[in-house]
């Protein structure tokens, strides 16, 4: 039976509506990329638990109440963050749990409450937040 709601360990952030969901292990930088995809211009959904529910065929994350505008800074502590207004939806979702070797990976997908959403892999390279920025930002090119 396809669940409506779901709770993630995750961390999502969103772009003009458009949200990613940074999943992975507990250490892997969900925060820590979130921080820096804040830095340029994404605003933060929720830290560390996010709420996903199926709505007229979206997918809106939620941040649960007691989480509300908190971001984890490892190293530092836990700070404030304004949080993103208005309803946004799953765009993309990315696990930093799995490495991209690759130069140009094959997309894969991840069904979340019954809705395909491409799967990005974490990259160990030093413009990879950059470039999953771009991809939150523009989409990808349907080639």
């Amino acid at each position: 039976m396809m669940q409506d709601t779901v709770r993630l360990h995750a961390t999502t952030v969103s772009y003009e509506g458009r949200a990613l969901v940074i999943k992975g292990p507990s250490g892997s930088g969900k925060s820590s990329l979130a921080l820096a995809l804040m830095a340029l211009g994404a605003e933060l959904v929720a830290d560390d638990q996010t709420v996903l529910t199926r709505d007229q065929g979206y997918l809106r994350p939620s941040c649960p109440h007691a989480l509300i505008g908190m971001i984890e800074a490892r190293g530092i502590g836990i700070l404030r963050a304004e949080m993103a207004l208005g309803p946004v939806a799953v765009d993309l979702v990315l696990d930093l749990g799995q490495r991209a070797t690759e130069r140009l990976p094959h997309m894969q997908n991840i069904l979340l409450c019954g809705i395909d959403f491409p799967l990005l892999s974490g990259h160990d390279d030093p413009y990879f937040m950059a470039r999953v920025f771009h991809a939150l930002k523009f989409g990808f090119a349907n080639l």
